[in-house]
């Protein structure tokens, strides 16, 4: 058996187990909104090697000067190095395991991606979640001078005058069944 057919088999037993134990998984998985910041981990050996690597592009890092550019390029690794995966159980990663496999779902890159920005300096980054109906939306952002740097994970950088603006575009108002949150390393909180 070549080494190609021998991985299809083992990841196919894989998934058997997963599925079959795909209930208590996410029952041992589930975490309460409120938990959520748990996962936000900024100070994690390997966030701070990516931070690392990322400041040390510049001659002399500097947030002020440089976090705009950092924050791209941060960007920049999460959709070019994370492999975007879905797995059919909920399951949990943390930013070092994430970075680990090299593969995540959304909301695994979206947390690495804040967790990275927060270790460049941006303590104010946060990952928002909009949920409408069975969709997901995953936008993460910092505040920055006057302005909001965010990023949608799927579809790239946006830019807003102010978080209330940014919070319009998201149209929460127009659909009942819509609901969002944020959180970082430090809170949670509800935004409907």
């Amino acid at each position: 058996m070549d080494e190609t057919a021998a991985l299809k088999a083992y990841n196919s037993i894989y998934l058997e187990v997963i599925m079959r134990y795909r209930d208590y998984i996410e029952e041992k998985e589930g975490l309460y909104l409120a938990d959520l910041p748990r996962l936000v981990t900024p100070g994690d050996e390997a966030v701070v090697l990516l931070a690392n690597d990322i400041k040390s592009r510049f001659p002399a890092y500097n947030y002020s000067s440089n976090f705009t550019e950092a924050a791209n390029l941060s960007y920049e690794y999460v959709r070019g190095k994370i492999i975007p995966v879905s797995i059919p159980v909920q399951f949990w990663l943390r930013p070092a395991q994430t970075l680990k496999y090299g593969a995540g779902d959304v909301f695994d890159r979206a947390v690495l991606f804040c967790s990275t920005l927060i270790a460049l300096g941006g303590i104010s980054s946060r990952v928002v979640v909009v949920i409408k109906g069975n969709e997901r939306h995953f936008i993460v952002y910092s505040e920055f001078g006057d302005r909001i740097i965010a990023f949608d994970i799927e579809a790239g950088a946006l830019a807003y005058g102010s978080l209330e603006a940014m919070l319009k575009s998201m149209r929460l108002e127009d659909d009942e069944d819509s609901a969002a949150y944020e959180f970082n390393d430090k809170m949670y909180r509800d935004l409907d």
